[in-house]
């Protein structure tokens, strides 16, 4: 059975502490590369809500119950509008080469337990905001570790 493409409309999510910590996972599809991230993915269905997206992508990517009563998910209300990566490409309809990401975040205590999707990822990492944003191998990526600060609902 042929996999489904992908549908170009995704979402990254900076998974933080309140002490501004950013959570990032390594990409087990990216061999020798070092691709850490936050949480991506694209939408199932194209009438998925974002926040169903974003909740959804946590769950799978790191166990993490983005609606749990400690977590606090928020839209940030950014979009980035980007070039498909080239390794990438074939995961999508011919002809389709921009993806829009849609920016959240989620709060989540310290302790919070990470379990990893083996098939996705294969190591993760808490790191300061800033020294994410270094790590972060999208800049899209890197800018919303910056952004943090600024968006984070609670004070360090």
């Amino acid at each position: 059975m042929l996999k489904p493409f992908k549908i170009p409309e995704s979402v990254l999510v900076v998974v933080h502490t309140a002490a501004l910590d950013v959570l990032l996972i390594r990409r087990a599809d990216a061999g020798a590369d070092e691709f850490w991230q936050s949480v991506t993915g694209s939408k199932d269905a194209l009438d998925e809500p974002l926040a169903h997206t974003a909740a959804r992508e946590v769950g799978e990517e790191t166990g993490i119950d983005a609606l749990g009563p400690d977590c606090a998910l928020t839209d940030w209300r950014i979009e980035n509008l980007y070039d498909i990566y080239p390794r990438w490409q074939a995961r999508y309809a011919p002809g389709v080469t921009r993806n829009r990401e849609h920016v959240f975040g989620l709060c989540v205590p310290r302790d919070v337990p990470v379990l990893l999707n083996p098939r996705e990822h294969s190591a993760f990492v808490w790191l300061p905001y800033r020294e994410a944003a270094d790590r972060c191998f999208s800049p899209s990526n890197a800018e919303a570790c910056l952004l943090l600060p600024r968006f984070s609902k609670v004070t360090a």
